[in-house]
């Protein structure tokens, strides 16, 4: 692989100054790039990328990318929650911003593969590449990358799918290069609370009703947009606590329930959308369920980044229509959220909960 030209996303952080570093160590012709995205901390993530490229010894090139990232993610990021979704734009721009960027450049600048500082490891098989679990179960990052395809993964590399953080950030100082030490956010666009951004920029919400699910009124909401499922509300006065478990978009209201109550609103069975699988094809699916719907053997899924893996099952109805059903009901199904499966360490793919 000596002297294989690679191109490296670098974003002034210690994860992929510590990746580059082991590229250009290992022999690769490297060449860095980071993305202007108008994210928080923008000039200061930008000299931390420069000083380090310029400490490794490799070029870097600075692409603005403000106006896509603004109508790919930020617009789409509104659009969910005026709906009343709640997105992830990380996997939205992991794919669309990053990576497809990522491949687009390398291919103009004749760069054989390209290079990220994500935690997670591909594996070549016999027929495709596949993407396993990262060795530091906590930094895990595949979670967010479940919409890449073949013509990426096949050339990407990812060098801290091996390492832990403690490591990665140990090399680092060891190393003495000059990363940005504080680490970047969920959210790279947002600065404070979320919802005073979505005040800022949603118009037209509207008031409603909050009630439980015997339609008692407890008082006023300040539009759905800014209520996640899950959540615990703040009703004031009440001796226990309530959690949102539904919204009526149609009626405008808020639904809410105690804690021993929110148990009635669990799911077992969630149905996704815009559903990738990362081999190019869905899996084998060879139980028939008695409903005659084609059903996988084992697997497991998250509903959010970080949620410990539960044992599930993938049932389709046809190529659009796929349900998961969990052996254990999941508490706060959001829609908008990603649910991404697993076949043991491998990611086998994801869609967006509806």
């Amino acid at each position: 692989m000596k002297n294989k030209k690679v191109l490296i996303a670098m974003s002034g952080g210690v994860d992929s100054s510590v990746a580059a570093y082991l590229l250009k160590k290992e022999g690769y012709n490297l060449t860095g790039v980071f993305f202007d995205l108008g994210q928080i901390n923008c000039q200061a993530s930008l000299k931390s990328a420069e000083k380090t490229a310029k400490k490794i010894g490799i070029p870097l090139k600075k692409i603005n990318l403000r106006n896509q990232f603004k109508k790919m993610v930020i617009n789409k990021f509104l659009s969910e929650f005026k709906k009343g979704n709640t997105p992830n734009p990380c996997v939205v721009c992991n794919k669309k911003i990053k990576f497809e960027n990522l491949l687009s450049l390398a291919n103009k600048m004749k760069i054989n593969y390209i290079a990220t500082g994500h935690y997670t490891k591909p594996h070549k098989g016999l027929t495709f590449v596949k993407l396993l679990l990262a060795k530091d179960k906590t930094k895990d990052q595949s979670y967010f990358l479940y919409n890449l395809n073949q013509k990426i993964l096949s050339r990407t590399i990812f060098p801290l799918g091996n390492l832990i953080k403690e490591q990665v950030k140990k090399m680092a100082d060891n190393w003495k290069l000059p990363y940005l030490k504080k680490e970047s956010q969920d959210i790279c666009f947002l600065k404070g609370d979320h919802n005073n951004y979505l005040r800022k920029n949603l118009k037209k919400i509207k008031l409603g009703k909050i009630v439980d699910s015997h339609s008692k009124i407890y008082g006023t909401h300040c539009g759905l947009p800014f209520y996640t499922i899950g959540q615990r509300i703040d009703l004031g006065g009440l001796p226990i606590p309530y959690y949102i478990v539904a919204k009526n978009r149609k009626r405008n209201l808020l639904i809410i329930a105690s804690l021993v109550e929110e148990k009635k609103y669990w799911k077992k069975e969630v149905k996704i959308k815009n559903v990738n699988w990362i081999s190019g094809k869905a899996p084998n699916l060879d139980i028939k369920c008695p409903s005659g719907h084609l059903m996988s053997k084992l697997l497991k899924a998250r509903i959010r980044y970080r949620q410990p893996l539960e044992n599930c099952k993938l049932k389709i109805e046809n190529s659009k229509n796929y349900f998961v059903t969990f052996n254990k009901p999941q508490r706060a199904v959001t829609s908008g959220q990603s649910l991404v499966i697993y076949k043991g360490q491998e990611l086998i793919g994801g869609g967006i909960i509806i």
